[in-house]
This record gives C-alpha cells, sequence and structure tokens, in this order.
C-alpha cells in the first residue's frame, strides 16, 4: 500500500520549496530548514556577506564538514570499542582457561 504524501512547504533563503514528503520525515525536515536560517542569519551577521548565494555556499560547506567530521569521530569510537571488547575478550579468556 503507498504510504499517504503530505504536502508542506520550507522556507529557505527568502524563497518557499513546496515538498511532498512522507509524514514521518516533517519533523526532521523542519528542524534542517531552521538549521539552516540560524546558520545564514550567524554568517550574515558575522561576516560582511551580501550574497545569498555566497551564504548558501558557506553555510553548505559547514555542513559538509560536520558531517564529515562526524563521520571520523564515530569511524574512531568503533575502534576504541572494538579494541577494549577484544581486550576484555582476552581477559574473560585467561580467566576461563
Amino acid at each position: 500500500m503507498a504510504t499517504e504524501k503530505l504536502k508542506i512547504k520550507i522556507s529557505i533563503a527568502d524563497r518557499v520549496y513546496p515538498l511532498s514528503i512522507r509524514p514521518e520525515q516533517e519533523e526532521g525536515l523542519r528542524k534542517a530548514a531552521k538549521k539552516i536560517e540560524e546558520t545564514i542569519k550567524s554568517f550574515e551577521q558575522n561576516y560582511a556577506v551580501r550574497d545569498k548565494q555566497d551564504v548558501l555556499a558557506m553555510s553548505a560547506l559547514q555542513f559538509a564538514a560536520e558531517t564529515e567530521q562526524s563521520k571520523i569521530s564515530g569511524s574512531q569510537d568503533i575502534e576504541k570499542a572494538s579494541f577494549k571488547l577484544e581486550e576484555l575478550e582476552r581477559l574473560v579468556n585467561k580467566q576461563l582457561k
């Protein structure tokens, strides 16, 4: 059975984007749009940027950098946890022998 689509409008950088989405996507999309708007506002206040295209490009770069950094951090966390689990396994095996 096809999932019912929800029609919403998201505003980013003074433009409205009509979207057809699954209902469970709405909250995430609205939060993402709000975060983009906050980032744009911050760049406009802190830098002499007049062109919306420049502000959008800077925002996109910031979000992409955050995503890449979280991938690296997540990978490092997994490696640390894996090492600790292997260490625990060695200790348990040692005690069982």
